[in-house]
């Protein structure tokens, strides 16, 4: 048996930002399902967005509202942007460096669906610059264990309270955690999915152990498709995401005679039924993206991993068109939290794409991901620091219930899809 002060699981930037938020002398232990860099942290492009000034709340407010069709929480947006600057010299002091213009500043970008340019980017792979120095962080603190290939597959409650969890090894064997408090942080649901922009790994596990044990979830079939990703001919092929940056910057979105159709900066839902109606009209499996019309150096610099990405499929965005396909990107819903992060279990936490406080509402705003899942993450540092527990001894658990692993992981999945089906039809 593993006993550790706060399990966190999944090690994403939402994940590990609470673990660097929590005291030095805490045992934290974090597990992820598949290796510390194969989270959907290090895939985001395009950037992550900053409340610039004061005058610039009001207009931030309205595009975060604006792009959720208003169904957005109004409490948890003010709490996600007045934290916004905060948050970013949090990311400066460990390390992570954002592109600066001609004069050192920081520059700042635009995407669809914003007012005005507030996104801070590095180049085209900001996630990963942003997580791979949280990690770096993290891995060289003391008081952090990371297991990799470590899935969850069970917490444990009594009464009422969250108290431990049960682990898979790489071995295969299932071990015991006592924890005095568990997060969870293990990233949406894309590997339910045919097409999506993320892991095959995320296939909303703590959704299928949360509904197990009567916690609530919210909105958990507002999903949001990315409109512009790579298409290839191999539909199991995790899709590689053309940033909606690049739109920002000026490209341009063709039908198959190479006509504009649209206005590429709509936001992601209304542009991703503009583009499904045009292949529908067209009788295409794509349309087509037009990035020439950024100026060269500018594509270089700012997005030399799309462009290389691109390379190694035979494209040469420099003389061509792309085609691109929209695919399942982004997890709005998830597990019901507080504006702290707790779940409607007691010393249960949930953060990042894993939760849903409310701050996307029906449709993700772009780049606010990155943002929201660390101002929650640290609130819910805070409110674990601010709320002291101690041990509670174990239950006995039946451990034959997970004599069959494949096809109890088969049955949650099942039971997920089965699930963001009912919350839909509600909805409609």
């Amino acid at each position: 048996m593993i006993k550790t002060d706060v399990l966190i699981v999944g090690c994403g930037c939402s994940g590990l930002f609470c673990a660097l938020n929590l005291p030095r002398d805490y045992k934290i232990t974090i597990i992820t399902k598949s290796m510390t860099e194969r989270n959907d942290s290090f895939l985001a492009q395009g950037g992550i967005c900053v409340q610039r000034d004061d005058d610039d709340f009001d207009s931030f407010f309205e595009d975060t509202l604006k792009a959720g069709h208003y169904e957005n929480d109004r409490e948890s947006v003010k709490i996600m942007i007045n934290s916004s600057r905060e948050v970013i010299n949090d990311l400066l002091s460990f390390g992570v460096e954002f592109t600066k213009d001609e004069n050192g500043e920081f520059a700042y970008t635009k995407e669809g669906a914003h007012s005005k340019k507030r996104i801070l980017y590095n180049k085209d792979m900001t996630g990963k610059e942003i997580t791979s120095k949280l990690l770096l962080e993290a891995q060289s603190r003391e008081n952090i264990q990371f297991f990799e290939y470590t899935p969850i597959i069970d917490i444990i409650e009594k009464d009422g309270e969250c108290v431990g969890a049960i682990l898979l090894t790489p071995e295969k064997e299932l071990v015991t955690v006592q924890c005095k408090y568990l997060v969870l942080a293990s990233g949406g649901v894309g590997g339910l999915f045919r097409h999506s922009t993320n892991f095959r790994h995320l296939t909303g596990d703590a959704l299928a152990i949360a509904l197990e044990h009567g916690v609530e979830l919210k909105n958990i079939s507002y999903i949001q498709i990315h409109p512009t990703t790579l298409f290839t001919e191999e539909p199991e092929r995790r899709r590689f995401l053309i940033s909606e940056s690049v739109r920002g910057e000026g490209a341009k979105l063709y039908d198959k005679n190479m006509k504009r159709f649209t206005n590429e900066l709509l936001p992601r839902d209304l542009l991703t039924q503009a583009i499904k109606e045009q292949m529908a009209k067209d009788g295409t499996d794509h349309v087509w993206e037009d990035l020439r019309t950024i100026p060269k150096k500018e594509l270089r610099e700012h997005f030399p991993n799309i462009v290389n990405h691109c390379h190694s499929f035979d494209y040469n965005v420099f003389k061509e068109c792309i085609p691109v396909v929209p695919a399942q990107h982004y997890f709005m819903g998830g597990i019901k939290v507080n504006y702290e992060s707790k779940t409607t279990m007691e010393r249960l936490y949930a953060v990042g794409e894993t939760a849903c406080n409310g701050v996307h509402g029906k449709n993700r705003l772009a780049s606010n991901s990155l943002l929201e899942s660390l101002v929650f993450a640290k609130r819910a540092a805070l409110d674990i620091i601010k709320n002291p527990k101690e041990y509670i001894d174990l239950p006995e658990v039946d451990m034959s219930k997970y004599d069959d692993i494949p096809k109890l992981k088969e049955g949650r999945k099942a039971r997920v899809l089965e699930e963001i089906e009912k919350d839909r039809l509600k909805n409609v």
